[in-house]
């Protein structure tokens, strides 16, 4: 797995075991980032030789991942000055979405499991938390 902090808004954590395309997760991390409300129309990203150097990825995946952004509106590129969070959210809906949702819940079981926590204790907690 690679991982790295662009920003101060977005960390990319990469897992080409994971089986889903690098430019794929690159994609959904910058449309999870957006959707938080951690990168806000306006925004720079990190140009795409310094984010493949960040990431040690080859450049052309990090231009795919930017390219197929800016086909859906979400981010605009700007010769000579960068590439910019648009006005355009994400459909927060769909697929993306729940694979999202599985991958964060896959970690936080894998997680929780780790400290010894299963079945109605995990149920307990996550109550008691949603409680408080």
């Amino acid at each position: 797995m690679n991982s790295t902090n662009t920003g101060p808004d977005i960390q990319f954590s990469l897992d080409p075991a994971q089986g889903v395309p690098i430019y794929r997760q690159i994609i959904q991390q910058i449309e999870y980032a957006i959707l938080a409300d951690r990168l806000r129309p306006g925004d720079r990203l990190p140009t795409i030789r310094a984010l493949a150097v960040a990431l040690k990825t080859n450049p052309n995946t990090i231009a795919r991942a930017y390219g197929e952004l800016e086909i859906r509106g979400i981010l605009n590129t700007q010769v000579g000055s960068g590439t910019y969070i648009s006005g355009k959210r994400p459909d927060p809906g769909g697929e993306a979405r729940n694979r999202k949702i599985q991958e964060l819940f896959g970690r936080f079981m894998a997680e929780m499991e780790g400290l010894g926590l299963k079945g109605e204790e995990l149920i307990s907690m996550i109550q008691a938390c949603k409680e408080d």
